[in-house]
C-alpha cells in the first residue's frame, strides 16, 4: 500500500495540477472582483483628472551645399559620405539641437522657469494666457522649485502662500520668497480688476527647467538617404508646446547664422593685420626702387635687360604666387602655435583648397564655438569642457601637421622657381650691373604686390561670405500639435487596471503560497512526503471538544467515521489493537483528535480506552473532566495498585474509558519505559478492542518513540495553518526508518476543502448555526 502511495505522489509531482489551481483562484474570486473594481475606479479617475499631454511635432531641411561661405570642397566630402552611409552634418546639427545651451536661452526668453497653472475641480491645469506676471526681481545663487498658491482678491491685491510663507500684496509690491529671493508681480492685461479665481505658480532654475524640458524633447533623422531632422516635443499645452519648439528653431537658426559670422569676423581681423604689415613693407619696397632708379639715373634699359624681363616675367610671377603661399601658411602655422591664441576661432577662409584641410577646419572651429557656449553653464574643469580640450588640441595637431606638409611642398616649389631665375639672369651676364640689382628690386616688389593683392581678394572674399551667409537649415514642417492627446491613453490604462486588477491578487496569492512555510493543502503533504494519509478533520466552529458525541450528524463526524474504517485496513487481526497519537508541536489537535475518535469506535460498539501518556503537559483528562489522581504515573511506582483502580469511565459513552496520566513524575521518559509498561500494555489488551495512547509531540521529545513499540498504528497529527513544512521531515525521516509501525498522517483543523481536503460531506442534515457576518468573515479568512 505504501508502495502505492508513493507512486501516486510521483504521478502528481511531475504535471501540473490545473484544477487544484483553478480551485484556489475560484475559492478567492471575492479578490479578483474587489481588486479589479478598485483599480478601474482608480484607472477612471486617473484619466478624468491627469492633464492630457500632447505631440508636437516639425521638420528641418538640413542644407548641404556651401552655406553662404563654406567651401565647395568640404561639401563634396559631405556629400561622399552621404553616399557611404550617412550624412555626417545632420547628425552634428542633431546633437547641436539636443545642447543643453539652446533650451537653457528659449527657457530665459520664454520665462519657462515660471509655470502657471489655475486650480480646477480637484486639479491644477496648466494656462498659456498668463493673468500675471510673477517676475523674479532678484534671484537667490540656487533657486530651488517652489510653488505658490496666490488668490486673486478684489482691488488687485493677491493673497499668497507657500511653505513658510503667507501673506497679501499689491501690484509691483516686491516680496521675498525662501529659495526663490525677491518677486513682485505684475499686471499681464489691462484687465487687472477683473482676475478671480485660485492659481498656482511653480517657480524653478532655469536649469532645472532646461532639463525637464530636454526630456520631452527629441531629434532625429528618419531616413538617413535625406537630411531631414524630425522635431519632436511632448506638452500639456498645445500652443505652449507649438511656440517652444519654435523659439528653440529660431534660436538655433541664429546661433548657426552666429557660428558662421564669428569665423568671418576671425579671417577679416586676421586678413587685416597682415595688410597693414605687407602695405607697410610694399611701401618700403617701393620707396627703395624709386630711389635706386633716381640714384643710378636709370631711365631706360637696354635690349638685353628688356629681353631679360621678358623672359623671366612668368617666372617670377609664379615665384611670387609660391613666395605668398609660403608667407600664408607661415603665419598660419605661428597663429596656431602661439599659445594665446589655443581658444581662438581659425580663419579658415586663407587655407588652400585641400577637402580634408577644409573638413578638419570646420570640425575645429565647431569644437571652439561649441566651447564657448558651454562655459556659459559650466567651468573649464567639467569633464565635458576637457573632453572638448582634449579633441580640440588633437585636431590642432593634425591641422599643425597638414600646414607644415603643405608649406614643405610650397617651399620646394618656391626654391626650385628661385635656381630657374637664377639661372636665367647668369646666362645673360652681359646686363649691366645696375640693371641686375634693378631686377632683384622690381623682382620683390612683385612679390610684396602679388601678396598684397592676394589678401586684398580674400579680405573682400571675406566680406561678400559674412553678407550671403545663410542658415544651414530652414524649417519645412512647422511645429503643430496633434489634436489628440498621447497621454493619457484611456483605452490602454482602462486595460492595463483591468489587467492588475486581475494580475495583483494572483501575485498575491503565489507569494503567499511560496513564502508560507505552514501546511496548506494535502498536496504540500504529498510533496514532501510519501507517508499515506488516513484522513482529514475538517475545522470545528463550535469550540466543542467532545464533537462526535453531541454533533453526530456533522461533517466532522463523519470525516472520524471515515478515518475509522481506514484504521480498519490497518488493525486486521484482532491481536492489532494500539493506536498511537502523536504530532510535531503542541496544539495541533491531538487530545480532540484522540477522544472522537475513541468515540466513533465506541459507537461501533467496541470497547475503547483512552491512555493519557504525556506525562509532562497532560491535557485530556482535562478536556474531559476527569479527575487525574491516579493512573498510569502511579502504577508504575506502587506495586499495590491494580489496572483496575486506574481505569476510569467516560459519561460520554459506556464503551469509553480512560487512563489518566497521574501525578506528574520528575523523571517522564524513565517512568515510560519502566518495566511495569509491557505488562499493564498486555493487561490492558485482554479488556478493551481498542487502546488509544495520547502521547507527547514527537517533534519536541522523543517519549513517542518509547511507546511506540506498543503500537500497532501510528498518527502523526499535522494542522492545517499550523504545522511549518519542514516539520513533516521529521515523520518521514521517521517512516524511512521505520522506527514506527504503520505510519500515516491525519490533517487537522482544515478551513477550505478547495485546498484539497475533506469528502465533500457538507452538512447534510444538519443546518449550519453560523451568521452570515461569520461565513462573509470565513470568506476572506479563506
Amino acid at each position: 500500500m505504501n508502495a502505492n502511495n508513493r507512486i501516486e505522489n510521483t504521478l502528481e509531482e511531475e504535471g501540473i495540477d490545473f484544477k487544484r489551481i483553478l480551485g484556489k483562484l475560484i475559492e478567492k474570486w471575492h479578490w479578483f472582483l474587489i481588486s479589479t473594481i478598485i483599480l478601474l475606479v482608480a484607472s477612471l479617475l486617473y484619466i478624468r483628472f491627469t492633464p492630457p499631454t500632447y505631440r508636437i511635432n516639425a521638420k528641418l531641411l538640413v542644407n548641404d551645399g556651401d552655406g553662404g561661405g563654406a567651401s565647395k570642397q568640404a561639401s563634396a566630402l559631405m556629400d561622399l559620405g552621404g553616399i557611404i552611409g550617412g550624412k555626417n552634418s545632420v547628425d552634428n546639427e542633431i546633437e547641436v539641437l539636443k545642447t543643453r545651451f539652446l533650451m537653457e536661452q528659449v527657457v530665459r526668453q520664454m520665462q519657462l522657469n515660471v509655470v502657471y497653472a489655475k486650480h480646477s475641480r480637484l486639479v491644477d491645469k496648466e494656462i498659456y494666457n498668463k493673468p500675471f506676471i510673477v517676475n523674479i526681481v532678484k534671484g537667490v545663487d540656487s533657486i530651488k522649485r517652489t510653488e505658490l498658491h496666490i488668490e486673486c482678491l478684489t482691488d488687485g491685491r493677491f493673497k499668497i502662500t507657500g511653505d513658510n510663507f503667507d501673506s497679501v500684496v499689491k501690484y509691483s509690491q516686491r516680496f521675498k520668497v525662501d529659495d526663490l529671493g525677491i518677486l513682485e508681480i505684475l499686471p499681464a492685461s489691462d484687465q487687472i480688476d477683473k482676475l478671480s479665481g485660485h492659481y498656482t505658480v511653480a517657480v524653478s532654475s532655469v536649469d532645472d527647467r532646461a532639463g525637464f524640458l530636454m526630456s520631452k524633447f527629441t531629434a532625429s533623422v528618419s531616413n538617413k538617404l535625406v537630411t531631414v531632422i524630425d522635431l519632436s516635443m511632448s506638452y500639456p499645452v498645445e500652443k505652449k508646446g507649438e511656440d517652444i519648439l519654435n523659439s528653440l528653431i529660431r534660436q538655433y537658426i541664429k546661433s548657426n547664422l552666429e557660428d558662421k559670422n564669428i569665423i568671418a569676423d576671425s579671417t577679416t581681423a586676421f586678413i587685416q593685420k597682415r595688410l597693414s604689415i605687407i602695405a607697410g613693407e610694399l611701401g618700403d619696397v617701393e620707396n627703395n626702387v624709386e630711389s635706386f632708379k633716381e640714384g643710378n639715373r636709370l631711365a631706360d634699359m637696354t635690349e638685353q635687360g628688356k629681353l631679360l624681363v621678358q623672359n623671366s616675367s612668368s617666372f617670377i610671377n609664379d615665384l611670387a604666387k609660391a613666395e605668398t603661399q609660403v608667407t600664408i601658411l607661415s603665419d598660419l602655422e605661428s597663429y596656431l602655435e602661439d599659445d594665446t591664441k589655443n581658444k581662438r576661432v581659425f580663419p579658415s577662409s586663407l587655407i588652400p583648397a585641400d577637402m580634408v584641410f577644409s573638413d578638419l577646419m570646420r570640425e575645429y572651429n565647431s569644437l571652439l564655438i561649441e566651447r564657448d557656449r558651454q562655459l556659459l553653464s559650466v567651468t573649464e574643469e567639467s569633464p565635458f569642457i576637457q573632453n572638448i580640450d582634449k579633441q580640440i588640441f588633437q585636431l590642432r595637431q593634425g591641422i599643425l601637421a597638414n600646414i607644415k606638409s603643405s608649406k614643405n611642398t610650397f617651399l620646394v616649389t618656391r626654391d626650385k622657381l628661385r635656381k630657374q631665375v637664377d639661372n636665367l639672369e647668369s646666362k645673360i651676364y652681359e646686363v649691366p650691373k645696375i640693371e641686375k640689382d634693378y631686377l632683384k628690386l622690381a623682382r620683390n616688389q612683385k612679390i610684396k604686390e602679388e601678396l598684397y593683392i592676394f589678401l586684398m581678394q580674400k579680405a573682400e572674399e571675406t566680406a561678400i561670405s559674412k553678407t550671403s551667409n545663410i542658415p544651414i537649415a530652414k524649417t519645412i514642417d512647422p511645429p503643430k500639435a496633434y489634436p489628440t492627446p498621447i497621454s493619457p491613453k484611456k483605452n490602454m490604462v482602462v486595460l492595463v487596471a483591468f489587467v492588475l486588477g486581475i494580475l495583483i491578487p494572483y501575485l498575491i496569492l503565489f507569494l503567499k503560497d511560496l513564502f508560507d512555510t505552514k501546511i496548506k493543502s494535502k498536496e504540500d503533504i504529498r510533496t514532501l512526503t510519501s507517508i499515506p494519509i488516513f484522513g482529514e478533520i475538517s475545522h470545528n466552529d463550535d469550540g466543542d471538544s467532545l464533537v462526535v458525541a453531541h454533533h453526530s450528524r456533522s461533517s466532522i463526524s463523519e470525516q472520524f467515521r471515515a478515518l475509522r474504517t481506514n484504521l480498519s485496513f490497518y488493525l486486521k487481526n484482532e491481536d492489532q489493537k494500539v493506536i498511537l497519537l502523536t504530532s510535531s508541536m503542541s496544539g495541533e489537535g491531538k487530545s480532540f483528535t484522540a477522544i472522537n475518535l475513541a468515540n466513533v469506535l465506541a459507537l461501533s460498539g467496541k470497547k475503547v480506552l483512552l491512555m493519557e501518556l504525556d506525562l509532562r503537559k497532560p491535557g485530556l483528562s482535562t478536556k474531559l473532566g476527569v479527575v487525574n489522581d491516579a493512573g498510569f504515573s502511579t502504577y508504575t511506582i506502587d506495586k499495590n495498585i491494580k489496572i483496575k483502580d486506574i481505569i476510569k469511565p467516560l459519561t460520554i459513552n459506556s464503551n469509553m474509558f480512560i487512563m489518566t496520566s497521574g501525578p506528574l513524575p520528575p523523571n517522564p521518559a524513565e517512568t515510560l519505559m519502566s518495566e511495569h509498561t509491557p505488562g499493564l500494555i498486555a493487561g490492558l489488551k485482554e479488556q478493551f478492542d481498542y487502546i488509544i495512547m495520547d502521547t507527547p509531540p514527537i517533534g519536541v521529545i522523543t517519549d513517542a518513540q518509547l511507546l511506540s513499540e506498543f503500537a500497532d498504528v501510528s498518527i502523526y497529527l499535522v494542522r492545517h495553518k499550523v504545522t511549518r513544512k519542514e516539520q513533516l521531515q521529521i515523520v518521514q525521516d521517521l517512516f524511512t526508518s521505520n522506527k514506527m509501525k504503520n505510519l500515516g498522517i491525519v490533517v487537522n483543523d482544515i478551513y477550505n476543502k478547495h485546498y484539497g481536503y475533506g469528502y465533500g460531506y457538507g452538512n447534510y442534515g444538519q443546518e449550519s448555526n453560523l451568521s452570515k457576518f461569520e461565513k462573509i468573515k470565513r470568506k476572506f479568512k479563506g
